[in-house]
C-alpha cells in the first residue's frame, strides 16, 4: 500500500472538466470515467475506485453536457470568423487605398483587429474543449470586445444613411457579442490574468486614445481644411474681319487651386455679354446680352492639385460690331468642383456624356432632368475609404448642362446608384446634405468688364 500512488480528482469546473493530480503532479483533466481511465492508464497507475480521493463529487458525478458545449464553442467560432471577414475585407482595402493618410490609418488598425478575431477562433476553440491554453478566456473576451465595438460604430456611422446590408451585419454583431459577454462575464473568462483590472484599464485608455487620434485625422482635419480655388477671365487682343463684319476677341480663362486640398473639376462654364458700364444691380444684369458661352476646362473630371492652374484662351466672336450699342463688354466664369480627398472618381466619368437622341431617351425614363437639359454626365463614385463604402453605400454624381430657355448654367446632383433626385427649381439646394459632405460646390470666378469701344478701337487698329 505504501508505493500506491495518491490520486487526486478534482472538482468539475464550469466545462465539466474535472482535473487529475497524480503524487501532487497535475496529470491532465476528464470529463468522464472513460477519460479519467485513460489518464491513469497513461500514467501506468492502476487503481480502484476506492483508491481516488474525490473532491467536489464523488465517481458518479460528471456534468459535462457534450453537445451544448460543443453547439456553444461553435457559435463562438463562426461569430469571430463573421466578425474578422468584413474587418478583413475594410482593412485590406483601406491600408492601401485610402485617399488619407489618417484612412490608411485606420485600415491598419481594422487590419489587427481582422487577426485579433481569427486568433479569439483559435482560443474558442480550446476554451470549449480542452483548455490545455491559460489566456484562451482572455483572448475570447478581448475578442467579443471588438466585435462589440466594430458593431457599435457600424450602427453610428449608418445614422442618417440609408439602410444597407451592414445595418444588418451592425445588430447581428452587437447582439450575438453582447449575449456572448454576458456569458463570458458569469464563466470570470479573465481567470487566467494575474492583474485583470490593471491590464482592462490600460486597453480601455490606449482604445480612448486611438479612437481620439483616428477622430482627428479622419474628421477634425478633412472638414478644417478647406479648399480654395480661384476663377478668372482676362480680355486680349481683338482683331475686325475684313469689311468690318465680324470682330473677334480673344479671352483668357483660368482657375487656379490655391487651396491644400486637391479638387475634381466636374465641369465649368464662362458667359461672355454685352450691355450696360459697370453693371452691378440685377435689373442691369437683365439688360445685358449673352454674346458666347461655354465650358473652358477639358476634359471634365480633371484633378486640380493645390499651386497648379487650368487655363484656356477662347476666341469669342461678336458679329456686326459696328452696329452694337454696348457699352462695355463683361466675362464671367465658373467652375463645380468636388474634393479629392473624400471620394474617388472613375475615369468613367469623362467617357459619360450624353446628349440628343440618347440624352431624349433618358429623359423618358427617367424622372429630375432640370428643364432644358442639353448635356449630361454621370457615373458612379466612392468615398474616401471602404468603411465609408460599407456604411454609407456607393453615390451616383449626375451633372446636367442646361443650355436652352433660360441663361446657360450647371446643375449638380448626388444620389444613391438608381434613385434620381428629381430638381426641384424652387428649392434647388435639397441635395445641400449630400454636396457639403464630399464638398461639392460652385465657384464662381471675379467678373472682368471692358469698354465696347476699347475693344473695338483695338479691333480696328490691328486691322
Amino acid at each position: 500500500m505504501a508505493n500506491t500512488p495518491e490520486v487526486t480528482v478534482g472538482a468539475p469546473d464550469d466545462l465539466g472538466l474535472r482535473k487529475v493530480v497524480i503524487d501532487g503532479h497535475r496529470a491532465g483533466k476528464a470529463r468522464s470515467a472513460g477519460e479519467l481511465r485513460r489518464i491513469l492508464e497513461r500514467a501506468g497507475v492502476s487503481v480502484g475506485h476506492h483508491d481516488i480521493q474525490w473532491l467536489g463529487g464523488d465517481c458518479g458525478v460528471w456534468p459535462d453536457r457534450a453537445v451544448r458545449r460543443l453547439t456553444i464553442g461553435l457559435l463562438m467560432v463562426f461569430g469571430f470568423l463573421a466578425t474578422a471577414c468584413p474587418l478583413f475585407h475594410i482593412g485590406m482595402s483601406d491600408s492601401g487605398d485610402a485617399l488619407t493618410y489618417g484612412g490608411r490609418i485606420a485600415g491598419v488598425t481594422v487590419l489587427a483587429a481582422a487577426v485579433v478575431e481569427l486568433a479569439a477562433a483559435g482560443a474558442a476553440v480550446d476554451y470549449w474543449g480542452r483548455r490545455r491554453w491559460r489566456y484562451s478566456g482572455v483572448a475570447i473576451l478581448g475578442g467579443v470586445a471588438i466585435a462589440l465595438l466594430c458593431g457599435i460604430c457600424l450602427l453610428l456611422l449608418q445614422i442618417g444613411e440609408r439602410f444597407t446590408g451592414y445595418t444588418l451585419v451592425g445588430i447581428a454583431l452587437c447582439v450575438w457579442s453582447s449575449v456572448a459577454l454576458v456569458g463570458l462575464v458569469r464563466l470570470r473568462a479573465w481567470k487566467g490574468l494575474r492583474n485583470p483590472k490593471t491590464i482592462a484599464i490600460g486597453v480601455i485608455i490606449s482604445t480612448l486614445l486611438a479612437g481620439a487620434n483616428l477622430a482627428y485625422s479622419q474628421i477634425y482635419l478633412p472638414y478644417v481644411r478647406t479648399p480654395l480655388i480661384q476663377s478668372g477671365a482676362e480680355f486680349k487682343e481683338s482683331s475686325l474681319q475684313k469689311g468690318a463684319a465680324q470682330m473677334y476677341v480673344t479671352v483668357h480663362l483660368y482657375v487656379k487651386n490655391e487651396g491644400q486640398v486637391p479638387v475634381y473639376i466636374l465641369d465649368s462654364m464662362y458667359w461672355i455679354d454685352g450691355g450696360p458700364a459697370n453693371s452691378k444691380s440685377d435689373a442691369k444684369t437683365a439688360a445685358f446680352e449673352l454674346i458666347y458661352h461655354g465650358a473652358f476646362v477639358t476634359p471634365v473630371g480633371s484633378v486640380l492639385n493645390p499651386g497648379e492652374e487650368i487655363a484656356q484662351d477662347v476666341v469669342v466672336e461678336v458679329k456686326d460690331p459696328e452696329q452694337r450699342k454696348f457699352e462695355a463688354i463683361r466675362a464671367q466664369t465658373e467652375v463645380y468642383v468636388i474634393r479629392k480627398d473624400r471620394m474617388k472618381m472613375p475615369a468613367a466619368y469623362e467617357r459619360s456624356g450624353t446628349c440628343c437622341k440618347k440624352l431624349d431617351e433618358d429623359h423618358k425614363k427617367e424622372k429630375g432632368y432640370p428643364p432644358g437639359t442639353d448635356y449630361r454626365y454621370r457615373s458612379d463614385i466612392e468615398n474616401s475609404s471602404e468603411i465609408l463604402n460599407v456604411t454609407r453605400g456607393r453615390q451616383q454624381i449626375t451633372v446636367f448642362r442646361v443650355d436652352r430657355g433660360e441663361r446657360p448654367h450647371v446643375v449638380v446632383e448626388v444620389s444613391p446608384p438608381g434613385e434620381q433626385i428629381e430638381f426641384d427649381p424652387v428649392n434647388p439646394l435639397a441635395n445641400e446634405e449630400a454636396k457639403s459632405r464630399y464638398g461639392l460646390s460652385p465657384v464662381r470666378g471675379s467678373t472682368v468688364e471692358m469698354p465696347y469701344m476699347e475693344l473695338l478701337e483695338k479691333a480696328r487698329s490691328s486691322g
